[in-house]
This record gives C-alpha cells, sequence and structure tokens, in this order.
C-alpha cells in the first residue's frame, strides 16, 4: 500500500496545499495539516468525490454560431439602384470526448473492413493466375502431344482411323480464351483510370490508407521467376516511401499570462501566426501579428486549436524569486534605526553632529540638510543607526520614506520656538507608520526656552508626555551645550528594547535603499540600509529595477568593508543604475535570476508609465475642453542625488494655477549632458542643475542655440526663479482709472462742433486725450472720446475740479443737461501668482 503525505500530493496533482485540504474536508475525509498520511483509499474516496463534483456542473456551451451581414448595392437600367443582402451563418460544434471516441472506432472499423476487402482481392487475384498457369501448362502439353502424332503420321504411311475432333469442346476451349481476354483488358483499362484520377486533399485526409500485408520472400522470388515487366514494376511500386500521417493530433501546454501576443501565442501552439489571424477574423475580431491579446481571449483560441491551457499571473516571477529565498538560522538582537525629524533650523543636524562628534552642517549649502544620511554610532549603551531626514516641506516625500524605514522617530522641536507646520507633519508620518516617538526639546540653552509650550503644543496632536501618563518621553537637550545626550540615547534604547528588534545575521542581505547618486568615476552609487541577513562584497544585489554585483562597500565615513550586517548603512557600488530611494534591495542567488525579474520590472513598469500617461491625456482633454490652452514651462532638471530629483520635481509640478504650469521635461541624476541640452533645445526649455554642472558638449550646444541654462545648490533658489518666471508668464492685467467726472449744466449748438456741452467739473481732473463715458442717470449710455475741450474761447488740455469748461463730444450729439461726462484711462498692472 504507498502511502503519501498531504503535501506530497499536492505536488504530484499540481496544486496549493491550502486547496487539496479544502477539497478533502469537502470529500468528508479528517486531514486538516499537510504532512499527515493519504492512503489509497482516502485517494480513491477523493477521486470520486472530485468525479461527482465536477459532473454536477452546467455542462459548456459546446456550440458557437457566427452570423455575418453583407449588404451591396445594384445599379439596374436608369437611375435605379436595388440593395442586396447576404446573409451568412456558420456554426461551429464542440465535440464532446465521447463523440471522438465513438468517431475513432468508426473509423478504425472501415479502416479494418478495406483492409479485408483489399486482401480477399489480392487473394482472388492469386488464384486467377494460377488456374490460367496451370491452362497453359495443358495447353503446352496437349500442343506437344499433337505434334508428335503429325509427325508420326507423316513419317509412317500406315492406314490408320482418323480421331474425329470435337467441335464442341473447341467452341467451349475458344469462348475462356475470349474471356480471359476481356477480363485482361478491363483490369488495364480500371489501372488506367485510377492512374488518371488524383484525389483532392479533403480525400486523402478522409481515405485512410489501406495497410496491406508485406509480400512473402516466395512471392517475390516468384515475380523474379515470371519476370517481364510486372514484377520489377510491383517491387519498384512496395519500396517506394509514401507520407503517413500522424496517428493523433500534438496536444501542447500554452502558457498564458494576464496579456500575450498573437504571435507569443502561435509560437507556443506551433502554428503560424496567420492561421490565429484567420481564425480570430472568423469569430469577428480582426487582428494583427504583434496585436496583444487577454487572457480570456487568449485561453478561448488555445481551446478551439485543441491544446491545454495554463494561466500564469504576471507576478509569477516575484512569487518564484519570494519562495527561492530563504531566510533561516538563528535571530540575535539588532541596534534600533533612528529618524531625526523636526522643523526646518531646530537643531536636528546640530544633535547628530554631537553625537557623531563630527561636522555636517557645515557641508550643506546654506546650513540646510538636501540629502538623507544615514549613520551607525557605537555608544557606550550599544549601537544606534541614526537617518538625518530634511526639515523641509520639500522633502515629506523623502521624510514618509525615511518614517517607514525607521524603528524609532526622535522629533527635534526647539524650545523657543515650539511646534511648526514641520514639525505636525513628522508627527503624521511617525504615527501612520506605526513608529513609537522619542521628542528632544532642543536649544534649552537659551534664556527664552519654554519645554511646557511644547508639551502643550504636542499633546494637542497626541503626542503625550510620559510625566502626563502617556507613551512619548520628552527628554530636554542642548545640541550646542550637549546636555541631555546621555538621556536622550537612554531613552531611544530603552525604546528598542521594548520593541524587541530581531534580525538574523546569516541569512542573505535584505535591505532599503536610503539614497542613490550617480558618480562620475565610480558610476551608480546607491546609499542601503540594510534591515535582515549580512550583505557582502561580491553578492549579486537585485535593487527595483536595477541588478549587479557588489563590487565594493564603504560605511559612512568612506572606509571600505567586507560585509555589512543588520542595521547597518552602506554605500554599495557596481549597480547598472540608480535605483528610487525606498526601493527594496534584496540578495539572488545568481545573475541570470536577477536579470530576469528587473527586467520583468522594468517592462512592468514601462506598461504602467504608459497607461498613466493615456490616461491622464484623455482625462487632460476632457479636463481642457472649452479651455484657453494653458501657458506652460518646460524644466530639463539634473541633480546629483535621487532624493533631491524627486523633491524638486513634487516642488515644481506643484507650481502654478489655470493659466500657467510647471512640466518637468527631463529629469535626472548626474551632470548635464549633450543629450540633456538637445531635449531642451527641442522641447524649448530651461536647463536646471542642481549641484551639477554641465559637460563640454552641453556647453558648446549652450553657447551656439543660446539656451538658457542656471546651476543652483540651494532649493529656495530654484522655486523662487521658476515662480517669478511664472508671474511674467501670466501677464499683466488692463484696470480702469476714473480721472475726473464733469456735470453738463447747459447745452449749446455750433455750426462747427454741433451739440457743445456747458459742464462744471464736480471731481478730479478733465483730460481730453483720454476715453470718456457719458452717464444719464448713473447709467452709461455713450462711449467714446473728446472732441474738444475749451475753456472760455481758448482750446486747453485739462480742466481741474470746481472750474467750468466747454465740451465737445466726438459723434455725440444727444447730450442733455443733467448729463455726466466720465473721463478716465486704461492700466495695465502685473499680475502674480
Amino acid at each position: 500500500m504507498t502511502q503519501v503525505t498531504v503535501k506530497e500530493l499536492a505536488q504530484v496533482v499540481a496544486t496549493p496545499v491550502e486547496r487539496l485540504l479544502q477539497q478533502m474536508r469537502e470529500a468528508g475525509l479528517p486531514h486538516t495539516s499537510a504532512e499527515q498520511v493519504v492512503t489509497d483509499v482516502e485517494k480513491q474516496a477523493l477521486l470520486a468525490h472530485l468525479k461527482s463534483s465536477h459532473g454536477a456542473k452546467a455542462e459548456e456551451p459546446r456550440k458557437i454560431t457566427l452570423q455575418r451581414k453583407t449588404t451591396s448595392t445594384l445599379r439596374v437600367a436608369g437611375s435605379k439602384t436595388i440593395s442586396v443582402e447576404v446573409r451568412k451563418k456558420k456554426t461551429f460544434v464542440k465535440r464532446s470526448p465521447e463523440e471522438i471516441e465513438a468517431e475513432q472506432k468508426r473509423e478504425a472499423e472501415e479502416r479494418r473492413a478495406e483492409e479485408e476487402a483489399v486482401r480477399l482481392k489480392a487473394e482472388a487475384e492469386a488464384r486467377e493466375r494460377a488456374e490460367a498457369e496451370a491452362r497453359r501448362q495443358a495447353e503446352a502439353v496437349k500442343s506437344g502431344a499433337d505434334a508428335s502424332l503429325v509427325a508420326a503420321v507423316t513419317a509412317e504411311p500406315v492406314i490408320a482411323e482418323v480421331p474425329v475432333v470435337d467441335a464442341a469442346a473447341e467452341r467451349k476451349k475458344e469462348e475462356v480464351r475470349r474471356q480471359e481476354k476481356a477480363r485482361s483488358d478491363e483490369d488495364e483499362r480500371r489501372d488506367r483510370k485510377h492512374a488518371q484520377h488524383r484525389p483532392s486533399l479533403k480525400e486523402k485526409e478522409k481515405a485512410p490508407a489501406p495497410r496491406v500485408a508485406p509480400r512473402s520472400t516466395d512471392e517475390e522470388s516468384d515475380g523474379f521467376r515470371r519476370g517481364g515487366r510486372g514484377g520489377k514494376a510491383k517491387l519498384k511500386k512496395r519500396n517506394q516511401h509514401g507520407f503517413q500521417n500522424p496517428t493523433g493530433p500534438i496536444v501542447r501546454e500554452v502558457a498564458i499570462g494576464e496579456t500575450i501576443t498573437v504571435s507569443e501565442l502561435a509560437q507556443q501552439m506551433a502554428v503560424k501566426g496567420a492561421e490565429i489571424v484567420k481564425f480570430m477574423f472568423k469569430m469577428g475580431t480582426p487582428v494583427t501579428i504583434n496585436q496583444v491579446l487577454d487572457q480570456e481571449t487568449a485561453q478561448l483560441v488555445a481551446e478551439e486549436f485543441g491544446h491545454k491551457v495554463k494561466l500564469v499571473s504576471d507576478n509569477a516571477l516575484e512569487e518564484q524569486l519570494a519562495e527561492s529565498l530563504k531566510f533561516e538560522g538563528e535571530s540575535f538582537h539588532r541596534a534600533p534605526v533612528v529618524t531625526v525629524m523636526g522643523h526646518v533650523d531646530h537643531g536636528k543636524t546640530s544633535l547628530l553632529d554631537y553625537i557623531r562628534r563630527a561636522k555636517v552642517a557645515s557641508g550643506e549649502a546654506g546650513g540646510i540638510t538636501q540629502h538623507i544620511g544615514a549613520y551607525h554610532v557605537e555608544t557606550d549603551r550599544g549601537m544606534v543607526t541614526f537617518l538625518d531626514t530634511p526639515g523641509h516641506a520639500a522633502f515629506t516625500q523623502m521624510r514618509a520614506r525615511g518614517a517607514k524605514a525607521t524603528d524609532i522617530v526622535i522629533l527635534v522641536v526647539a524650545a523657543d520656538d515650539g511646534v511648526m507646520p514641520q514639525t505636525q507633519e513628522a508627527v503624521q508620518h511617525a504615527k501612520a507608520a506605526g513608529v513609537p516617538i522619542v521628542v528632544a526639546v532642543n536649544k534649552m540653552d537659551k534664556p527664552e526656552a519654554n519645554p511646557d509650550n511644547i508639551k502643550n503644543g504636542l499633546a494637542a496632536l497626541d503626542v503625550i508626555p510620559e510625566e502626563w501618563g502617556g507613551d512619548a518621553p520628552f527628554v530636554p537637550v542642548s545640541a550646542k551645550a550637549g546636555t541631555g545626550i546621555d538621556e536622550l540615547l537612554e531613552a531611544v534604547l530603552l525604546q528598542a528594547e521594548v520593541l524587541e528588534l530581531k534580525a538574523t545575521p546569516s541569512a542573505p542581505g535584505r535591505g532599503v535603499v536610503v539614497e542613490s547618486r550617480l558618480d562620475k568615476g565610480r558610476g551608480p552609487v546607491a546609499t542601503v540600509l540594510v534591515q535582515d541577513g549580512t550583505l557582502r562584497q561580491g553578492d549579486m544585489v537585485l535593487v527595483g529595477v536595477n541588478y549587479g554585483r557588489v563590487r565594493a562597500m564603504l560605511d559612512e565615513n568612506g572606509k571600505s568593508i567586507k560585509e555589512a550586517g543588520p542595521s547597518i548603512p552602506v554605500e554599495i557600488l557596481g549597480l547598472d543604475g540608480t535605483p528610487d530611494a525606498g526601493d527594496e534591495m534584496m540578495v539572488v542567488a545568481d545573475e541570470k535570476k536577477a536579470r530576469e525579474v528587473a527586467l520583468f520590472r522594468q517592462g512592468k513598469f514601462r506598461e504602467v508609465k504608459l497607461a498613466r500617461a493615456h490616461a491622464g491625456k484623455l482625462e487632460n482633454i476632457f479636463e481642457t475642453m472649452g479651455q484657453e490652452e494653458k501657458k506652460t514651462l518646460n524644466i530639463v532638471l539634473k541633480s546629483d542625488v535621487r532624493g533631491s530629483l524627486e523633491a524638486l520635481q513634487g516642488s515644481l509640478s506643484g507650481l502654478g494655477n489655470d493659466e500657467v504650469q510647471v512640466r518637468v521635461v527631463g529629469g535626472g541624476v548626474g551632470g548635464i549632458t549633450e543629450s540633456d541640452a538637445n531635449l531642451a533645445l527641442a522641447s524649448n526649455a530651461v536647463l536646471f542643475g542642481f549641484n551639477v554642472r554641465a559637460d563640454a558638449g552641453a556647453r558648446k550646444i549652450v553657447e551656439a542655440e543660446g539656451l538658457d541654462m542656471r546651476y543652483y545648490n540651494v532649493i529656495y533658489d530654484i522655486i523662487e526663479d521658476v515662480k517669478k518666471a511664472l508671474t511674467g508668464m501670466l501677464g499683466s492685467d488692463v484696470r480702469e482709472n476714473i480721472l475726473g467726472i464733469a456735470e453738463v449744466r447747459d447745452v449749446f449748438r455750433s455750426p462747427k462742433f454741433g451739440a457743445v456741452a456747458g459742464c462744471m467739473v464736480v471731481e478730479g481732473v478733465v483730460y481730453r486725450n483720454r476715453p470718456i463715458r457719458v452717464l444719464r442717470e448713473d447709467v452709461v449710455i455713450f462711449e467714446g472720446e473728446l472732441e474738444s475741450l475749451r475753456r472760455f474761447k481758448d482750446d486747453v488740455a485739462e480742466v481741474r475740479n470746481g472750474m467750468e469748461c466747454g465740451i465737445g463730444v466726438k459723434s455725440y450729439n444727444d447730450v442733455k443737461v443733467g448729463d455726466k461726462i466720465e473721463v478716465f484711462e486704461k492700466v495695465q498692472v502685473a499680475r502674480s501668482l
């Protein structure tokens, strides 16, 4: 009796263990785990249950009917036309296995009957040949006896009795010879007719080849003995090569993912692509050889061609990779990863500097941290790894990634400044990631420090101090004087003990990318925080859509190291590109697997990007329908590290309004190259370099074409310049300023000017060369310009308030007493965002 476990049975039948256990429970078997033994009796019970459940299911549709309708127009005598409609209907029937088996039995019986007929015919022909041969031998014997009798008669002239010849026998022999000749002529005519008839392809497929038993050696020798042409012809026909049809169709297993092209499907089914195109055309769906089919359509096509279908998930490669990575070994305590967060200029980097005994802030432009830095520090109480994230609002996304890769957050708040907007954002990120917070109240050495104000502000954000009954330790520190640092580290390590952080150093390395950049001499450099296992020099790593072998590893001080354990940040060299911050890093077994998964991720990322771009275009079409086209400022942006690039792209994309917008047409890590300059030239864009410079080829194009290229090292400057550029693109508004109002007191008639209004200036100053409006009961009834402005008999340029004047309105003679004449001017006013 063969006994196997549930797990082994699941591997044999190629089904998940959980599904097999569920089916066994439905069959009434008492199996609950993968290690239990399954006997043959239980196998039979499970098989019977599955057969009954499958038989109870509704039958699938076996018949597909396709209808096609074509309409044509016939022109008859005169100008009349007749519409002719042709309808075609074709039905495809999927045969059941029983019908296929019955047809195969019928074909086998027909083949046996034909073979029996051929055998009987061959026996009859052999019997006829034997009889003819016997007759010929008898006639030869008889003719020899007659010749000897004639010779004896001529030799001896003896008078003897001449035998009487039987006429009836002679007539019978003649009749037999005539019948044999007629039969041979009939055979010859039939052979000639069979040679002329060439069956069609369908007849060849329908008529199975007759299976004739091979002729024995005696028959072959007999044919040679008889000699002549017939024996050689039959031997030649017997040795001739004939094509043999396969006994049955070849069924292949076709693997179909979420999508598959027509050419790939044809290759897996071993048919020509034109066959699938023809089939789809008959189904009413015209396709091309490179068109992508969805999984359901491809499954229908493969099944119609008679092949087995295996549905494959698009994430099969990722699942196989996850299964191949085994993290086995003993777990040990690991050092905590601490992220330092807080508002701008609240002293995060200065606090970290005091802990590390190094000056990092002096190396940052403008005294602001613009990259994510990772450092590990050996203290008296153990090792701690720090992530120093920027506090500026533009780095919100980077700070959020830092919170996801961390175990504990140190929230730095200045005692003299209080809770600020970025402080609130840091609390939100930490709470979203479920990370405990340790509050460092910095700048306690200043006389205006007020820690109680900070406690009240953070308590409103649900960060309750421990002395108030909460779970957030508040530690007063001074990064400048160095007070409270030991208490802060002790609070951090106490939180780490509560978390019980574990790692397996003997496992392959796994971690997260903190930062990446393109170094001119060393190529792509990625800062990686090892979270589990051990990363060694020479390991093959897969990082997002990039892969490569670790050629060298450097710690935060630039020293080369051979391996890095859990919670150790390192810089690795050897990748084929710069990964994004936040990408997962894992060590894989071989380069082939790493390349396969990386190429798969690149293709998937490209498909997602194209789909998003396509959807965005459709949305933009509906959004901009009926609106004027926006003015766009195109920018080509190059940065020294990936984090700064993403932060700048996010900040610049948020600028603009309904009339102007910023579009980053190109971005990357590294210096400005010739291709960047060509891209800016083609897209009419501005070149921005953040902590990078242009090479000789790019500078040549910039000078020759007059491109606008600018260098920056502080993020504020880029944002301010782009805001100014957008403000200039907005143009200006036209505003009206009322200069003066004159009230009509009397109307005079002039032969030269027509109606002239005698007016009193009641407000402001009335100018001659300005546009005017005529108001009657405060309603505008005319808008035009002054034709003449006189005081007494002199033409004047202006008349001030409280003075009388005569005003002639050009092309308007309906001025009445009581009307008001308003003089105004149009002024251009610059707009701003």
